[in-house]
């Protein structure tokens, strides 16, 4: 074990960050391009007359991919468990290149009648389940590639390559909704992001093909389980799965809420124009992307929880007087300060959720305990943000949302108040020698 620690140092180069994180970048980016693009591209692939009813059909069709994304995580999951970090992680973005690249080509309805709305079917199916497993693949990497003090840092780099996605995203949407007409848009110019999209997953695929395996993973594959990543053996850490979702819970509610359901609330809701509503989010997501690695730093030096607990409190407490506050703003400036605000509170939560997550696990279960239980956690409280504030809204009572998130947010709070700090956990048998020889406290998760 006495060459630990220097091969730990050379498995955490930029190149390992970057291999690590940027794939989120791609899922993010294609994500953000189909919803956004689903007004340009309905019409492609469902019979003309009636515009309500093919953006129905696409966005059902979108909810898929979102229901998918459990599947993915079990299956990708125990992938990763089984053949490995890199594996799982070439595999992923072999997904989201094939699923980009089916938007792109896929025919349209004059072409070949339906059979164009089930290729783009397919391609959600596959985009589901690579962004299922992406999350945990990413954030398992990234946490057993870094060094013990530096694993909130670099893990952190996992939200701002998400958030670089959908700046990217949003970047080109504006480009071309200001180059190109309309028709030009809705006949062929909605493929462009697409093929961006699977142009780019190709580039990270070669990126990932030369990583190293993470000396975690190696050190257990020594130690071959017909147990690893299964179901069962998750079952036997069933609390720490518990905590996830729990932990998750509030903390999805809140990012998708002040982020993906912003500009439409700032929109509908506050009366802003939609060029400023997209341009308060684009600002206010570009100063969150900046905050993350600070955070994630921080939290190497004062612990995981203490960040956790002050999302909690804020979340719980801010949620109301933050939203009230938003409806009521009317101008570029207010509506930025508020939103930034908000996503200042988040970042306690999106800066080290990832290694929270990772650092509860064993090794030989670890990318399966973060992606099956964030995945359902995603999927129910995450995935619906948007609907149950939508359904607030056509209720008339707008201001129930707010409670809801604050709900969420106070049941995640009492799990960052009861659960352990993770700072300190040793995932290498190596990390664990030279923490017994120092005489420092330690947490083993090998």
């Amino acid at each position: 074990m006495t060459d630990s620690a220097p091969r730990q140092h050379a498995r955490t180069p930029w190149r390992a960050v970057l291999g690590g994180s940027i794939g989120n970048l791609v899922e993010w980016f294609d994500w953000f391009v189909y919803a956004s693009f689903a007004t340009y591209f309905a019409s492609a692939f469902f019979p003309k007359g009636n515009e309500t009813a093919q953006l129905l059909n696409t966005a059902g069709i979108f909810a898929v991919g979102f229901f998918m994304r459990p599947v993915g995580g079990w299956l990708l999951g125990r992938f990763a468990d089984r053949r490995g970090r890199k594996a799982a992680l070439t595999l992923t973005v072999t997904l989201m290149s094939a699923s980009a690249l089916l938007i792109a080509i896929a025919p349209t309805y004059d072409q070949v009648g339906y059979f164009g709305a089930a290729v783009l079917l397919v391609a959600r199916l596959l985009q589901g389940l690579s962004v299922g497993g992406e999350y945990a693949a990413s954030a398992t990497y990234l946490t057993e590639a870094s060094q013990p003090g530096r694993r909130g840092f670099v893990s952190s780099f996992q939200y701002v390559s998400m958030t670089a996605g959908q700046l990217i995203g949003l970047g080109l949407q504006i480009v071309l909704q200001r180059t190109m007409s309309e028709d030009a848009l809705h006949s062929w110019g909605w493929r462009i992001p697409f093929i961006v999209g699977a142009v780019a997953a190709a580039v990270v695929f070669w990126l990932r093909r030369n990583l190293l395996e993470t000396e975690a993973y190696a050190e257990e594959d020594g130690h071959s389980s017909e147990h690893r990543g299964t179901i069962a053996e998750l079952l036997r850490h069933r609390k720490e799965a518990a905590l996830v979702i729990a932990l998750t819970m509030g903390g999805t509610v809140a990012y998708y809420t002040y982020t993906t359901y912003l500009t439409k609330y700032l929109s509908n809701t506050a009366g802003l124009s939609k060029s400023d509503a997209s341009m308060v989010s684009f600002c206010a997501l570009f100063l969150f992307m900046l905050l993350q690695p600070v955070a994630g730093a921080l939290s190497d030096r004062i612990g995981r929880r203490p960040l956790l607990i002050s999302f909690g409190i804020g979340s719980m407490l801010g949620t109301v007087p933050l939203m009230t506050a938003l409806s009521h703003t009317d101008t570029f400036a207010g509506a930025l300060l508020l939103s930034l605000t908000a996503l200042v509170i988040i970042t306690g939560y999106t800066s080290i959720n990832a290694v929270v997550k990772a650092e509860l696990f064993p090794t030989h279960v670890r990318a399966l305990g973060v992606a099956l239980p964030y995945a359902l956690a995603n999927a129910l409280f995450g995935g619906t943000a948007e609907y149950v504030a939508l359904w607030f809204k056509k209720s008339g009572m707008e201001s129930g949302f707010y409670w809801y998130v604050s709900a969420c947010a106070a049941v995640s709070l009492i799990v960052y108040l009861t659960m352990r700090e993770t700072r300190d956990t040793l995932l290498t048998r190596g990390g664990a020698a030279d923490r017994a020889a120092s005489g420092k406290p330690q947490t083993t998760s090998v």
